[in-house]
Parts: structure tokens; C-alpha cells; sequence
């Protein structure tokens, strides 16, 4: 009798233990067939506009990642070569700059008595020529070495621009050299009319009359556009030419004479002749343009090469970095 009792007890804890467990496998497989449907609802795409049923089992392209073309051992001496030659090119170009505006400062240029003449300052040249060069150089230089497709387009479209205004610049001066030369003794008597009074204009108008061994722009009696230089100015210096229109202004080299020009406005040419060289600065300019013709139009050219090669470097540079064209197939 208890034997019959304790099996009806086992009986009915073993039969809801079991019952309990079949309900609770039922709601677990209900669970991950709910997320299995929700899954794969959530990763089928979208229908397309082209994705109709008489569209089914084509397929269709897949834009491509954006990647580059891994670059070759040329390809890569090619780009730190753009890379330090734009480097050396803006060192020199800040070089420059720092030079021009130290002589604008250093002769308080800036100053208010003196700042609406700045435009013709000869410094004025240098700092625009200095921040040209070195903020060119500069995209050219971090373009290539970060390959920024951005920097080297700036750097590339600027030096084609450069390139094409050196070439009309040639075409035009070769046209018209007639108006160039009206331009240069325009320039050179503005030149002579500020002499003392602005030092860089001295410098270089005596750099030109000692190189060329001229005086002038046309001859030796130019100077008179000169308000100290004019005879009639009072002064030492009236109706005279400066030491670096005499023929020996060292006195034999030993003792620089600056009065050595004195009085030689009023020497006919035979008498000067011996004493100041009576040709102007343009006839002298003109002869040594003739005379340096070939080193005038080499040096032009091979400046002319240097860029177009970098035009063509940086050219090939933008290709490796702009992603590769392609199409992925995707079977849908």
C-alpha cells in the first residue's frame, strides 16, 4: 500500500516537472524564431526602383570604396622630390620676404610721412614676390607630402596660370619693345629724380651705372632732372653727376672721390669723355641684352622646363591619390 502510494506521489512530481519543461522549450523556440524573422526583416534591403519581379536574379553595381593606387617606388621618389623641392623653394621664399620687410622697416617705410610712397618702394617687390613664393611652394610642399588632392590642384592650376603668363609676358615684350624701352627711361629718370632721397633707388641706379659704365638714362646731362644735381641748385653739387659716372672714381684705387663728377655738366663730350662716361643706362642695357641673348633665352627655358616637369609630377601625384574607378557586382 505504500509502495502504490509513494509511485502515484513520484508520479505526479515527475509528470508536471516534464510538462513544465516541454511549455518552457515551446516559449524559448518561439522567442528565437521571432528574433530569426526579425533579423532577417531588419538585414533584407529595400526594395529599388528597379527592383521589380522582372528584375530578380540580375544584378546591379555597388559604388566602390574610395581607394588609392598603391604607389610604385618611381612614384614615390617622384613625390619627395615635389616635396623637397617645394621646401627649398619656400625657405627661399620666406628668405625673401623677411628681406623685404626688413628694409621696409628699416627705413620706416611704414611711417606716416612716408607711407603714400610706398608703392614705389624697390622693398615693396621683394615682400610680394617672398609671399608669393613661399605660400605657392608651401601648398605644393603639404599637398605632396599629405597627399591632399585639394593643396596640389591650388598649387598645379597656379603654376599653369604662372606658366602661361611667363609666355604671354615673352610675346608681348618681343612686340613691343619699342613702348618697353619708353617704360624703362620713364623708370630710370624717376629713379634719378629721387637719387638722395631714397637710398634702395641709389643703390641700384649705382649698381646699373658701374656695371654698364654709363651715366644716365640717354647721356650724362640726364642729371639735371636731379633737384641737387641741376645747375641751378645751389650747392656743391650743382651741375654735376655722381662718382659712379666717373671713369676713375677710386683715384687710381686708392682714395674714393665723391666730388669726382663735379662741374661735368658743363663739359662739352670731348673734355668729359676723359673724366665721366658720357653713354646713357639704355643704350648700355641694350647692348648687353644683345650680347646675352643665348644665356638670357636658356636661363628662360630651363625655368620654363623646371615648371612644366613640376606640373607634370604633381599631375601624376593626383592620379595615384584620387580613388581608383571600378565596378563591384553585387548578385542580389
Amino acid at each position: 500500500m505504500s509502495c502504490f502510494c509513494l509511485s502515484e506521489i513520484s508520479l505526479f512530481i515527475v509528470c508536471p516537472v516534464s510538462s513544465l519543461k516541454t511549455d518552457t522549450d515551446r516559449e524559448l523556440s518561439g522567442v528565437l524564431q521571432g528574433t530569426d524573422e526579425s533579423s532577417t526583416e531588419e538585414q533584407a534591403p529595400e526594395p529599388g526602383p528597379n527592383d521589380g519581379p522582372g528584375n530578380q536574379g540580375r544584378t546591379r553595381e555597388v559604388k566602390p570604396r574610395t581607394s588609392s593606387r598603391p604607389f610604385s617606388l618611381r612614384d614615390c621618389l617622384l613625390k619627395y622630390l615635389l616635396f623637397f623641392s617645394n621646401l627649398l623653394f619656400t625657405v627661399l621664399g620666406l628668405v625673401v620676404l623677411a628681406l623685404g620687410l626688413w628694409g621696409l622697416i628699416n627705413k620706416e617705410s611704414f611711417a606716416q610721412e612716408k607711407i603714400g610712397q610706398i608703392s614705389t618702394d624697390p622693398m615693396l617687390v621683394f615682400v610680394v614676390l617672398g609671399l608669393v613664393l613661399s605660400t605657392l611652394c608651401l601648398s605644393g610642399c603639404v599637398g605632396a607630402l599629405r597627399e591632399n588632392c585639394c593643396l596640389l590642384q591650388v598649387f598645379s592650376a597656379t603654376v599653369l596660370v604662372l606658366v602661361a603668363a611667363q609666355v604671354l609676358a615673352a610675346i608681348v615684350a618681343y612686340s613691343f619693345q619699342g613702348q618697353i624701352e619708353g617704360y624703362l627711361r620713364s623708370g630710370m629718370l624717376a629713379a634719378m629724380v629721387r637719387y638722395q632721397d631714397d637710398l634702395d633707388l641709389r643703390f641700384i641706379t649705382d649698381e646699373i651705372q658701374i656695371g654698364l659704365q654709363c651715366c644716365g638714362a640717354d647721356n650724362y646731362r640726364d642729371w639735371e632732372v636731379n633737384m641737387y644735381y641741376n645747375c641751378s641748385a645751389p650747392g656743391v653739387l650743382s651741375c654735376g653727376v655722381p662718382a659712379t659716372c666717373c671713369v676713375d672714381p677710386l683715384e687710381n684705387g686708392t682714395v674714393w672721390n665723391s666730388q669726382c663728377g663735379v662741374g661735368s655738366q658743363q663739359l662739352d663730350e670731348f673734355s668729359a669723355q676723359s673724366v665721366i662716361f658720357l653713354g646713357g643706362c639704355l643704350g648700355g642695357m641694350s647692348r648687353w641684352i644683345e650680347q646675352h641673348t643665348g644665356l638670357i633665352g636658356s636661363v628662360g627655358i630651363v625655368l620654363l622646363g623646371v615648371q612644366i616637369i613640376t606640373l607634370f609630377i604633381t599631375t601624376r601625384l593626383m592620379d595615384n591619390i584620387q580613388p581608383s574607378g571600378g565596378k563591384l557586382q553585387d548578385n542580389i
